[in-house]
């Protein structure tokens, strides 16, 4: 069966669904193969349960039911599945990719935008070889603009999501140690990131560009393109305006938007979502609006008052770049009374060491009154530390630092949570 006549089924169903513990009724389920499982052995239980079609790619399994699909890859079907509907739907996309801050930005323009058009954004953080797929098959018709998130840790993985997606327009919010053990080094970052420019170069869609980024001056040279920054130059000049103690406040036109997102590395992805909203025509008091009522909850700069402390959340990934911004903005913000509980930056490969030990020394002579590293990489590398003081501590577990947390009695403290996902740092609030 063809992707033609395999859309056509599609047409049929609520959507398409790839995990029997979601609702599958009248779906269109697609068994995929992962590290601990197969989805082909819940294919059966999909159609119980009320899935329209299954489409797998064991034989054995697709005799059993005329509701069966088969196919030799379903993970390319599902990818071949998304392009179509792409090509025949009408609806605009933007695409987002970068280190940091692309679900933030993503999320900012998607309530600007909202307020405007009919749009659709990327759920979460779907944005890999199938979450790209199951995103773009969730875009209507009637949607206008679609905002994609692009995801990777490899190169050659944004210019094949890219190929799928066929985006009109592009930012990259910037280029850090993110994910640099699958890309190899800096240069490999900034290679795989670019790979959404060079896409969209030889499509002739439109490039966003940060002109307080150095690294993307570079295709100034191309067109089309629209710029954003602080500059005069750019085509949308966005100024961040000194609001300390509140959240991060820009002037464009004369007009002040004060955002409830804390620290200053959240100015470029107000920005970037400014300056896209801006070139669709979205007007400055939509905008002003749209940002001041958005409150984060996913994680991400998000600030929490317990007692008599006020935490800052930004505990959903962590690399060198996103760290030392985090660190800077929050002390610059919160000069006393404060102290940070970091875990442990993952993917560094070559860069594990130098990057954990840069923050080990940033942090020596920091504002910070105490210190908590949790995880088995910074308790590594903490002989690297010449701060033999109890302000410093190292924890090789998570479950030592919350023993040692419980103890203790945090009172008119301003703290830092910050660490990759996997070690899931949030848990730590229960203890302030």
């Amino acid at each position: 069966m063809n992707v033609k006549d395999i859309y056509r089924l599609f047409q049929k169903t609520k959507g398409v669904v790839t995990d029997t513990r979601l609702s599958v009724k009248n779906s269109f389920y697609i068994a995929l193969k992962g590290i601990n499982f197969d989805g082909n052995n819940f294919a059966k239980e999909a159609i119980e349960n009320g899935a329209f079609y299954a489409l797998v790619n064991k034989k054995s399994i697709a005799k059993d039911n005329d509701r069966f699909i088969y196919v030799d890859d379903t993970l390319k079907t599902l990818q071949k599945l998304a392009n179509y509907h792409r090509s025949i739907i009408d609806t605009k996309i933007i695409a987002i990719t970068g280190s940091n801050g692309k679900t933030t930005t993503k999320e900012l323009l998607s309530e600007i935008l909202s307020k405007e058009f009919k749009i659709f954004a990327t759920k979460g953080n779907l944005n890999n070889h199938i979450g790209v797929p199951l995103s773009l098959l969730s875009i209507n018709r009637e949607c206008e603009y679609a905002i994609i998130e692009l995801g990777a840790n490899h190169l050659g993985e944004i210019n094949h999501l890219c190929k799928i997606a066929k985006p009109d327009f592009g930012l990259i919010t910037n280029f850090g140690y993110a994910h640099i053990e699958g890309f190899g080094s800096f240069d490999g970052v900034v290679k795989g990131k670019s790979e959404l420019y060079n896409y969209l170069i030889e499509k002739k869609g439109r490039l966003f560009i940060n002109l307080d980024d150095v690294i993307q001056k570079k295709w100034l040279k191309y067109r089309p393109i629209s710029t954003y920054g602080q500059t005069s130059k750019a085509d949308f000049k966005i100024e961040q305006i000194n609001n300390k103690g509140k959240g991060t406040t820009i002037k464009i036109e004369n007009l002040i938007i004060e955002s409830q997102l804390f620290g200053d590395y959240n100015f470029s992805n107000i920005g970037a979502s400014v300056a896209i909203s801006r070139f669709l025509g979205v007007s400055n008091q939509k905008i002003k609006k749209a940002l001041e009522l958005y409150k984060p909850i996913n994680k991400r700069s998000q600030v929490i008052k317990k007692k008599n402390n006020k935490i800052l959340l930004d505990a959903y990934n962590a690399n060198p770049s996103s760290m030392i911004a985090s660190i800077n903005s929050f002390l610059k913000n919160n000069p006393k009374n404060s102290i940070a509980v970091l875990g442990d930056m993952l993917e560094l490969g070559f860069y594990e060491k130098e990057g954990h030990v840069k923050i080990i020394n940033l942090l020596e002579s920091s504002a910070f009154e105490e210190i908590f590293f949790v995880g088995k990489l910074f308790f590594k590398f903490s002989k690297e530390s010449n701060n033999f003081k109890k302000t410093i501590h190292f924890f090789k577990e998570k479950i030592e630092a919350y023993s040692y947390l419980k103890k203790r009695k945090f009172k008119n403290k301003n703290i830092l949570i910050k660490g990759s996902r996997k070690l899931q740092l949030e848990d730590t609030i229960s203890f302030f």
